[in-house]
């Protein structure tokens, strides 16, 4: 028998994942690897070789990780789950105007249901995942995520959607060490190749980056349908024609293809006329914003006003703001104006590190 029990960890083959799984491992946990297929390169429209952590060289990687330290080791399917939920929904919402937030739509609805349910089939008390945060048990009883230690890799933003049932059996192995530590400790295990492993900020299912292209592979005729609309200014003045709506994000500066004279950002997008708003800089701002389909972390319900830090994308610093709940939704009255609010996009709230909660932008 373990010391600690049976817990089952998410192995994508990079480092931080593969090092979770041995930390727990010489803890005294019997840990139990798992790799999730979520997507099929050959899918995904993409244009170059096939990486990241669906490729089979990322599994054989887990795998042979967990072989070496002697546990064992499977493999999910979970590409029909991920794909109808995940995919569509990216495609759908760049075709309503909004720009999507895949990964908090993985770990909230895929992700951690997947694990659970593979983790009671095996008698596994816990998850665990390679994610750098931290979880503790609030004296009100509910599970709390609070920023990990190395605030350059903090991963919080993207775990906001976890339900309280599903943290209560999660575990964060790397949330009190930083991102060198965690290569150190790989080749500290001898690892060489596992540590000098890069980094990926892709889309896992748009591994060349090109969300474009991946539009355009999913979406039959989308430049006939939606190509050759028109830039507007806010008074609704056209200033030229644009390549499609669903290409464009709220706060895009590069790659409009228009002059018009001085700085230009998208501020609007209408899938509707299929018109791309342009403004200045200072049309971009706004102090108050308004966020759907909340999962609160920290307190049950936020019914009165309270001070927050609230990001409105992921590489976000943050701005100081009052936050309350309005029915179904969080209104959010900024101290000063942010720029680039993007419906779609996540809204999370930290009360010092503490995670409150999140939404999505309306």
């Amino acid at each position: 028998m373990s010391k600690h029990g049976r817990i089952l960890v998410a192995m994508s083959g990079g480092v931080d994942s593969s090092v979770a799984a041995v930390m727990l491992h010489e803890q005294g946990y019997e840990v139990i690897g798992l790799t999730m297929k979520t997507w099929d390169y050959a899918s995904s429209g993409g244009s170059s070789k096939e990486t990241g952590c669906c490729s089979l060289d990322s599994i054989n990687d887990a795998r042979a990780l967990a072989v070496g330290y002697g546990f064992p080791h499977y493999i999910l399917d979970i590409r029909n789950e991920f794909g109808d939920f995940v995919i569509d929904n990216f495609v759908d919402e760049y075709l309503a105007g909004r720009t999507p937030n895949p990964c908090v739509l993985c770990n909230t609805h895929i992700k951690w249901d997947a694990l659970l349910k593979r983790a009671d089939k095996l008698d596994c008390e816990f998850i665990a995942t390679g994610h750098y945060a931290n979880i503790r048990q609030h004296d009100n009883g509910r599970y709390v995520i609070s920023r990990g230690k190395d605030l350059n890799k903090d991963q919080s933003y993207v775990l906001w959607g976890v339900s309280q049932k599903n943290l209560a059996r999660t575990k964060f192995p790397l949330g009190s060490f930083s991102k060198p530590e965690i290569r150190q400790m790989a080749l500290d295990m001898g690892q060489m190749e596992l540590a000098g492993k890069s980094e990926s900020y892709e889309i896992c299912f748009v591994p060349d980056n090109d969300y474009r292209a991946f539009l355009r592979h999913k979406v039959e005729d989308l430049d006939e349908r939606v190509g050759g609309g028109n830039y507007v200014l806010t008074d609704g003045t056209v200033v030229g024609k644009h390549e499609g709506y669903p290409f464009y994000t709220i706060g895009q500066r590069k790659g409009l293809g228009i002059a018009l004279g001085k700085p230009m950002f998208v501020t609007g997008i209408n899938p509707e006329t299929n018109t791309v708003v342009l403004g200045t800089a200072d049309e971009l701002e706004r102090r108050e914003a308004w966020v759907k389909n909340l999962n609160l972390i920290k307190y049950e319900t936020i019914n009165e006003p309270i001070e927050a830090i609230t990001k409105i994308r992921y590489k976000d610093a943050g701005t100081e703001s009052s936050i309350v709940q309005m029915g179904d939704h969080m209104k959010v009255e900024f101290a000063h104006s942010v720029s680039g609010i993007a419906p779609g996009q996540s809204a999370v709230f930290y009360e010092g590190n503490d995670l409150l909660g999140g939404g999505f932008l309306l």
